[in-house]
């Protein structure tokens, strides 16, 4: 393993801002700069003043940050650049600042279209979507690009939800349908560590008789709805693989390099635990095939 610098003035600082930080990213983060030997450091905040902490991610020379809720859309009129993947789905998951020019991008939306393209995911599917935030645009648009073109978009927010199914061309219905669709998405809370830990964002027949279950919440990478989808034989997408995969996409941004798949792993087990690193390592023994 190279020899990490000791933290000095030459240091490059990279940071997230979220309005409930955790340590997952700063793990993966910091693990790839002492596996690569790099001079970087990284640490998460929160704040209540957004266009301040913007202004000291400029001021200060930080190189890089990760942009999560409720922060992806409020932060676009105070950057200087949005690149086209955060242009096209109006939320920016990542600021880069190039000598105190801020740039916005998107890795959400670059994950879920890599991991659609991995796992040979058929575009023919239809499928429901649950969710009309920021993330629920970037998964919209991944599948949007990937050739699905039969979806609804499940939103109980009349207004974020009939926008966001009439950017992509989907439908939109404000509870969930009768039956289910041969995938299911989830971007919404259900099922993420804290009050709704508990709650299963498909009910099961649906999940029964899907083909796909694919899940944004990271916190934890088994959901209940993952659990379940998994019980049966499904094929399973956990939001720990979308998380890993867009924070490898900052990192290369950020740092210019491209950790390898052995490294990857490895941060991935570190932040997120053993059976993340090993869906990694999985992922990337099925790209070597």
């Amino acid at each position: 393993m190279p020899t990490k610098p000791p933290i000095g003035r030459n240091t490059q600082l990279c940071m997230s801002l979220s309005g409930r930080p955790g340590n997952a990213g700063s793990r993966l983060h910091n693990r790839l700069y002492e596996l690569l030997g790099l001079d970087y450091v990284y640490k998460s905040f929160s704040t209540r003043d957004l266009p301040a902490a913007i202004g000291g991610i400029r001021a200060l020379g930080i190189r890089g940050c990760a942009i999560s809720m409720p922060f992806k859309e409020d932060v676009i009129p105070l950057l200087d650049a949005i690149e086209p993947s955060a242009a096209a789905i109006d939320s920016v998951n990542t600021i880069v600042n190039d000598d105190g020019v801020l740039s916005g991008h998107n890795t959400d939306y670059t994950a879920v279209r890599d991991l659609v393209a991995a796992r040979g995911l058929d575009p023919a599917m239809p499928f429901l979507l649950r969710g009309s935030g920021g993330m629920a645009k970037a998964v919209a648009a991944a599948l949007r690009d990937s050739g699905f073109a039969h979806g609804a978009i499940i939103a109980r927010n009349a207004q974020a939800g009939q926008a966001l199914a009439a950017q992509y061309g989907y439908e939109w219905r404000p509870d969930l349908p009768e039956t289910g669709e041969a995938m299911l998405v989830n971007v919404t809370p259900l099922g993420m560590e804290g009050a709704d830990a508990d709650a299963l964002a498909y009910p099961l027949d649906f999940i029964a008789d899907c083909h796909v279950a694919f899940d944004v919440v990271a916190q934890p990478a088994r959901t209940p709805f993952i659990r379940a989808a998994d019980d049966a034989g499904k094929t399973i997408i956990s939001g720990a693989e979308v998380i890993v995969l867009q924070a490898v996409e900052q990192f290369v941004l950020y740092t210019g390099i491209r950790p390898d798949a052995a490294a990857i792993a490895d941060a991935a087990g570190l932040a997120h635990g053993p059976q993340v690193g090993a869906l990694m390592s999985a992922m990337a023994q099925r790209k070597e095939q």
